[in-house]
């Protein structure tokens, strides 16, 4: 019955179009390149043009529900009723970057007819179908991507792009400054397209507020706003007019408004929003009033929520056809040539999507995750050691004296922004005030508040503004000032950056080293937010690298590596620094300074492998972070015990260092894993699996922070890991000998 419902609702679509057409009282012959409409000087030539847009977009929706149907297509969220947005493709330049909306179908066929050599047709068709030809994502999505076309892909995403296009604009521009070279001219607009229910979620508002915040500093910030307005999500209807109340007015923004069904009206908003971009280098806000045919999705039911005269009355409103009445009104072409064309645009949409039904599909495993965790270890190692580029000498050279975790990645910071242009350092307080512990001290003032400045208080926008300068060519260091507050932004990190290169075949990178203050033990500050524990939510992100590093020589090695493999292999990385360490100076005893070290000549540490700490035979512990000093006096104890312990410092999350910790475990025959995260979803879940999977024989355990939230003040000692618990759990493991 569902079938039957979607099978008339196109045939619906199709009769009315072919009605009205047909019906249409035809005006005064004229010439193809004759203007049709002053205010958009949209010619019959260019009208013709912009229909074929329209058409294809449709017949694509058509075709893509009987592939679905017919069990050889998998995507059919459609874009009929807004095929409008042709225009906004046709306001724009080619080499200006787009990311859109789900619904954008005519805007990606209109770009992507203008840029030689593509085929839209096909393209889209083979998206539908996951075949493995798909020259944009391989087989793994339906997206609107094209890299010759400069549109970056997107997948069903709500608003979650709009970042990403905000740093992108604000890269754009700063790397003009800088004189960088990206893959878009210098005058480029970004432009970004989404749906109205989309508008209310926080990701947009802090997007757009972050674009008109910075736009009102001065700063460049060359991006337009699309909303695709058709007043439903889903099946929750969007007050008429809600749109131009939350955005119509709003100081810094420029706002237009179009119906989206009258091509010539769409046109004249859209060249104007577009233009405006472009010479004020600041936002604008297109609302585009379309409506939504044929349902959310092919698997929708239009009639379980709404009323037969409302579907009725957005069928009258059809864009398609409304472009067909006007180019016969018009005089370009008959009522019989608008409809021949259409069905010619119909018949090779079909004869395509008979051809990519037989293309092959993923198939494998490998096929599918090539391109998550790009993997070139010699070149990052090469690029991690490197001192200089050919325009600038490092600058300041090694200090040579035992540093702190702090001051290891102070120095580490301001020797790769001296080495290398590309680099960007930001978030809250980093500039002026050198983040909440000091860690970004002095860098602004040594470097300019264009490569090291401060950002507002939204991580969205921080990690947005991450990722947009990644596509732009830059490597950016954002700083996200505690662990538990990325968890506001973590889709950022999971459905934005670390996608984008699966969504793309590697088409597109996200090259970011995302520093954020983590862990517990800050004795008597913070709760828990200042205190977060957890690591699972990042671990859980196919490809991201997570570090963390314990001691300075640690820091400023595998920082110098995350920069090379995010520059050479676009990886996205997340480098968390434990609070509780930056300025920890002493190990054994007051005054012993056995936490401190040099960092001269440390420059790499490959990713995935761990750091030894001794060469005890009885029993290997494995920790990360503030276990590794715990763990380190605990050693120290045991062996005055005569039970000798080594320390392995798995130093990397993701990918866990495996070959080294099968390594240590067979040495010893005994592993205590010491986690200061949780019990359940924690860092020793892993471990413990890895060393099962592998075959391990002897005898483990572990020890970690309880199932709890961090308090504040000395509660905290009940639930975080302690030395007396892996004393305790060693000696344990020591007995069964």
């Amino acid at each position: 019955m569902r079938e039957g419902v979607i099978d008339d609702g196109a045939a619906a679509l199709d009769q009315w179009f072919r009605a009205e057409a047909a019906a249409t009282t035809p005006g005064p012959a004229r010439a193809p390149q004759d203007t049709i409409d002053t205010a958009s000087g949209l010619t019959g030539e260019r009208c013709l043009e912009l229909f074929d847009s329209q058409a294809t977009s449709r017949h694509l929706d058509l075709a893509a529900r009987r592939l679905g149907r017919e069990g050889r297509g998998y995507y059919s969220i459609g874009s009929s009723g807004h095929e409008g947005n042709a225009t906004v493709a046709a306001a724009l330049r080619v080499t200006d970057p787009a990311l859109l909306h789900y619904r954008s179908g005519a805007f990606f066929v209109e770009r992507a007819r203008r840029v030689p050599g593509l085929d839209p047709i096909r393209d889209v068709l083979l998206g539908v179908t996951a075949a493995a030809a798909d020259p944009i994502s391989g087989g793994r999505h339906k997206v609107f991507g094209s890299k010759p076309a400069h549109i970056i892909p997107q997948t069903s995403t709500i608003a979650s792009h709009l970042p990403r296009a905000v740093g992108l604009a604000f890269a754009l521009d700063r790397a003009t400054q800088l004189h960088l070279r990206t893959e878009w001219p210098a005058d480029a607009v970004v432009v970004c397209s989404f749906g109205d229910a989309s508008a209310n979620h926080s990701t947009a508002a802090g997007a757009i507020n972050t674009a008109i915040h910075t736009a009102q500093q001065g700063v460049p910030m060359p991006i337009l706003f699309v909303c695709e307005d058709n007043g439903l999500g889903i099946s929750v209807p969007t007050p008429r007019t809600w749109i131009e109340q939350a955005y119509g007015t709003r100081p810094g923004l420029k706002y237009f408004d179009a119906d989206g069904t009258d091509l010539p009206a769409a046109l004249a908003a859209a060249t104007a929003a577009a233009d405006h971009v472009r010479a004020h280098r600041t936002p604008a806000f297109l609302r585009l009033r379309t409506v939504r045919l044929l349902g959310h999705a092919g698997s929708d039911v239009e009639s379980a929520y709404r009323r037969a005269t409302d579907i009725a009355a957005d069928l009258r409103r059809d864009p398609v056809t409304a472009t067909a009445r006007l180019i016969v009104t018009a005089g370009v072409a008959t009522a019989d040539e608008v409809i021949r064309r259409y069905d010619e645009i119909g018949a090779h949409v079909a004869e395509a999507a008979e051809k990519v039904g037989l293309e092959p599909k993923l198939s494998s495993a490998a096929e599918v995750t090539a391109p998550l965790a790009p993997a070139r270890p010699a070149l990052v190692r090469t690029d991690a050691l490197r001192t200089a580029n050919s325009n600038v000498t490092e600058t300041p050279p090694d200090s040579g004296e035992a540093l702190t975790l702090a001051q290891a990645i102070n120095q580490t910071l301001a020797q790769l922004l001296a080495r290398d242009p590309d680099v960007l350092v930001f978030g809250e307080d980093v500039g002026r005030k050198g983040g909440v512990y000091g860690v970004t001290k002095g860098l602004q003032q040594s470097f300019g508040g264009r490569r090291v400045f401060d950002t507002l208080l939204d991580e969205q926008s921080v990690l947005g503004t991450a990722l947009g300068a990644g596509l732009a060519g830059f490597v950016p260091i954002p700083e996200i000032q505690y662990l538990a507050y990325v968890h506001n932004a973590e889709d950022q990190l999971r459905g934005e950056a670390a996608t984008l290169s699966f969504f793309s075949g590697g088409r597109y990178r996200n090259p970011v080293v995302v520093r954020i203050a983590g862990l517990a033990y800050q004795k008597g500050f913070g709760g828990h937010f200042h205190n977060e524990n957890s690591l699972a939510a990042l671990r859980d992100i196919p490809g991201l690298v997570l570090a963390v590093p314990s001691r300075a020589d640690d820091a400023a090695a595998m920082l110098r590596t995350c920069v090379a493999a995010a520059r050479v292999d676009g990886r996205v990385c997340v480098f968390v620094e434990p609070i509780a360490l930056y300025h920890t100076r002493d190990l054994y005893r007051g005054g012993d300074g056995g936490w401190l070290a040099p960092i001269s000549g440390v420059r790499h540490a490959e990713i995935g492998r761990a750091r030894v700490y001794g060469a005890g035979t009885d029993l290997t512990i494995a920790t990360f972070g503030n276990g590794v000093p715990m763990s380190l006096r605990v050693a120290r104890r045991l062996a005055e015990r005569g039970m000798h312990a080594r320390v392995l410092d798995l130093r990397w999350l993701a990918p866990l260092p495996v070959a080294d910790l099968l390594d240590h475990a067979r040495a010893t025959g005994r592993v205590l894993i010491a986690d200061e995260t949780r019990r359940s979803g924690g860092v020793s879940e892993a471990v413990c699996t890895a060393l099962l999977d592998a075959g391990f024989e002897g005898r483990m355990a572990r020890v970690t922070s309880a199932d709890s939230f961090v308090p504040l003040g000395p509660a905290a000692n009940t639930v975080l890991l302690d030395e007396a618990a892996i004393e305790a759990a060693a000696l344990a493991l020591g007995r069964d000998r």
